[in-house]
């Protein structure tokens, strides 16, 4: 995910869902958005996760070498 841009699949991910809430697409299409949309969200659920993880490491080692 090194050319991930968060932001960018965040917005992404909002126009999917108002494109899916107007409810004014074809049930064939309404299916494809809803896979983007689908894909979407794991992606910056996996960006989050592994943004949570660097800072409970960073924060582990700050702790560590305050103890020290």
């Amino acid at each position: 995910m090194k050319d991930f841009d968060f932001e960018k699949s965040l917005k992404e991910l909002e126009d999917t869902v108002s494109l899916l809430e107007k409810g004014d697409m074809s049930l064939d299409e309404s299916i494809k958005t809803y896979k983007k949309g689908i894909e979407l969200s794991k992606e910056c659920s996996k960006y989050l996760e592994d943004a949570k993880q660097k800072i409970i490491s960073l924060s582990e080692a700050e702790s560590v070498e305050n103890n020290d």
